[in-house]
């Protein structure tokens, strides 16, 4: 075959193809780098000092209770309390504010070693049935939660719903009662679009393991708070959901009244549970971490720009002169 006519697979040439298309190519000398470290230090640690400052303005209380809500008589076998249907669950405990918590004060559940990140239990839910009302048998991802012992479908189906937390907690001040507000607890985005308002709850919590909370059949899932907030499921094994809002300001060193339905059984797993009172900031809820980083790295790139400096100074190296680069040479006329 005559080499000229060979199909070459040689690539058309363009800028692109080749990189060779108008670029800003900067030059890091050592003005620019020490520059660079100094502004990223000025900024970082002024705003590592404000996220700190926001975390510690928060007032937290925070009251485990998971053991000290189990009867001497069980504190060996607490599994065995909490699956007894016939002992009193109800268990008061004491709080004490320690600094003026200012309205709007969130309640949370706290729970540890609880891993709703696990792969099964993750997929163990039909989101199509959780929309649309004619798709209640669509329970395939569901097992062993799908279907009753007479073969009707569960809605909601699945271990996550199956397992839905509920203990419940009644709060007191000086004798009066503490409105716990369970509206708009849930996001916005989930009950409008992930949770039908037409799929109400059937044949929920109807077999022979009760696995957690149950649900009113009268109300219809978009509306059914706690179960939404329960089903947004959580990426570490300690996690806090939140359970409703308090209104009304708490002042400081006030004693607040905690009347908890030990209900929930973590014991199985050795998981713990606690709740939790919060105010919140302009970055949300205690969180000293954003701070602490932001101030690491502000300090580290201070303490670049500084050893920089010093090396600039002190052992100066001779730098090339960039208008030699090729792409800073003036074109030949």
């Amino acid at each position: 075959m005559d080499q000229k006519n060979k199909k070459s697979k040689k690539p058309t040439y363009s800028k692109f193809s080749q990189q060779e298309l108008p670029a800003w190519k900067p030059i890091l000398t050592p003005g620019w780098v020490i520059t660079s470290f100094i502004t990223i230090g000025a900024l970082f640690i002024p705003a590592g000092l404000l996220a700190l400052a926001a975390s510690d303005s928060v007032v937290e209380i925070v009251d485990r209770y998971d053991e000290g809500c189990i009867p001497d008589a069980y504190s060996q076998k607490a599994e065995s309390y909490i699956q007894n249907p016939n002992e009193k669950k109800t268990c008061v405990r004491t709080l004490r504010v320690p600094k003026k918590m200012v309205a709007p004060i969130f309640v949370y559940y706290q729970l540890e070693n609880f891993y709703q990140n696990h792969r099964r239990f993750v997929k163990s839910k039909s989101d199509k049935q959780l929309r649309d009302a004619n798709a209640q048998d669509d329970t395939h991802s569901c097992f062993p939660e799908d279907h009753t012992a007479d073969n009707k479908p569960i809605v909601p189906c699945g271990l996550i719903a199956w397992s839905l937390f509920n203990d419940t907690y009644k709060l007191s001040a000086r004798g009066k009662a503490i409105d716990i507000d369970k509206k708009g607890i849930a996001w916005k985005s989930d009950k409008e679009a992930k949770f039908g308002s037409d799929v109400y709850p059937k044949n929920f919590q109807k077999g022979a393991l009760i696995g957690g909370g149950k649900l009113d059949e009268r109300i219809p899932l978009s509306e059914q708070e706690d179960l939404i907030v329960w089903m947004r499921t959580a990426a570490l094994p300690t996690f806090r959901k939140l359970y409703g809002k308090i209104n009304t300001d708490l002042d400081a060193h006030e004693t607040i009244t905690a009347e908890v339905e030990n209900n929930y059984n973590t014991y199985k797993f050795g998981g713990r549970k606690k709740l939790v009172l919060s105010t919140t900031t302009w970055i949300g809820g205690k969180n000293d971490f954003l701070g602490i980083a932001y101030i690491s790295v502000g300090g580290l790139c201070l303490f670049m720009a500084i050893n920089f400096i010093l090396l600039y100074v002190f052992r100066p190296r001779r730098l090339g002169d960039p208008s030699y680069l090729s792409w800073n040479r003036q074109p030949l006329v």
